[in-house]
C-alpha cells in the first residue's frame, strides 16, 4: 500500500494535521504566531547545514528550531523585546541558510521543496520520522496539558498551582521545534505556520471550550489535507500551498457563517 505516492502523502499529511491541531491552539491562545514563523525560518539554516554535511535535513532543522526557540525564550525581556529578537533571528537564520545553500555546488538541491514542501516525495522512512515526531509532540502535550493550559490562561494561577510558566513555555517551544522539523517535507518551512494558525483560528468559530477547540482544529486540519491533496491531484497545483488554501477557505466560510448567525440573532 505504501508504494503508492499519494497514499504516503495522505498518511504524512494526516500526521501533520494531528500534531498541528493542539499545538496550533496554544500558538493562537498565547499569540505566538510570529514565534512559530520565526522558528520555521530558523529551521532553514539547519536544512542548509545538514545538506553541507550530507545528513538528513530533519535532524538539522530540529536542532536549529529548538536552538531558536530556546534562545529567544532565554533572551527576551533582558535587552530586547521578544518581537525584536524574533525578527533578528528569523530573517538572519533564513538568509544565512540560503547563502550556505548557494555554495553547495556538489549537491543537487530543490530549494522550493524545502521552502514550500514536497509531500508527494515523502518516503517510507520519512513517514516513520513524521509519525514519530507526531506521537512525541502529542504525548508531550497530553502529559503537560493542565500546566500548559494554566500557564497560558494566567501565569499567577499557574504559580499558585505549583507550576513554572517558564518551564511550560520551554516544553511548548520544544514541541514547536519538533513539529517544524518533521513538517518540512510536507508543507515546507514557509507554510508550516499557516497550518498551525489557520485551522486553530477556524476552530475558534466552532467551539469555545479548549478541548473542543483542539478537536475542531484537528478536524479542520484533516479536511484541509485530504481536500488539498485531492485538489492538487485534480488541478495539478503545488500540494503544500493547496492544502493551506483549503484551510483558508474553511476559515473564511466559518467566519462568514458566524457573522450571519450573529446578524440573525
Amino acid at each position: 500500500m505504501l508504494d503508492d505516492f499519494m497514499t504516503r502523502a495522505f498518511i504524512a499529511g494526516l500526521g501533520l494535521a494531528l500534531v498541528s491541531a493542539p499545538l496550533g491552539c496554544f500558538v493562537v491562545w498565547r499569540r505566538m504566531a510570529y514565534f512559530g514563523d520565526a522558528t520555521a525560518h530558523a529551521a532553514m539554516l539547519g536544512v542548509a547545514l545538514s545538506l553541507a554535511v550530507q545528513t538528513d535535513v530533519i535532524y538539522g532543522a530540529l536542532i536549529f528550531a529548538i536552538i531558536m526557540a530556546w534562545a529567544t525564550t532565554q533572551l527576551s525581556g533582558r535587552n530586547y523585546a521578544m518581537d525584536t529578537l524574533l525578527g533578528v533571528f528569523a530573517h538572519s537564520f533564513l538568509a544565512v541558510g540560503l547563502v550556505i545553500v548557494s555554495f553547495l555546488s556538489g549537491v543537487r538541491i530543490d530549494l522550493m521543496a524545502y521552502l514550500f514542501g514536497d509531500i508527494l516525495a515523502v518516503s517510507v522512512s520519512d513517514l516513520g520520522i513524521i509519525w514519530a515526531g507526531t506521537l512525541i509532540v502529542l504525548g508531550l502535550i497530553a502529559w503537560r496539558w493542565r500546566p500548559l493550559f494554566l500557564s497560558t490562561l494566567n501565569e499567577e494561577l499557574s504559580y499558585a498551582s505549583g507550576y513554572n510558566p517558564k518551564r511550560e513555555q520551554l516544553f511548548l517551544t520544544i514541541a514547536l521545534g519538533i513539529t517544524v522539523a518533521v513538517s518540512i517535507k510536507v508543507v515546507g518551512v514557509l507554510l508550516i505556520t499557516a497550518m498551525l494558525i489557520i485551522p486553530a483560528a477556524a476552530a475558534r468559530n466552532l467551539a469555545r471550550d479548549p478541548e473542543l477547540m483542539v478537536f475542531a482544529a484537528g478536524l479542520v486540519s484533516c479536511i484541509s489535507v485530504i481536500a488539498g491533496l485531492r485538489s492538487s491531484y485534480i488541478f495539478d497545483t503545488p500540494p503544500g500551498p493547496t492544502i493551506v488554501c483549503v484551510a483558508l477557505f474553511i476559515f473564511i466560510v466559518l467566519n462568514l457563517f458566524k457573522t450571519f448567525k450573529r446578524l440573525l440573532h
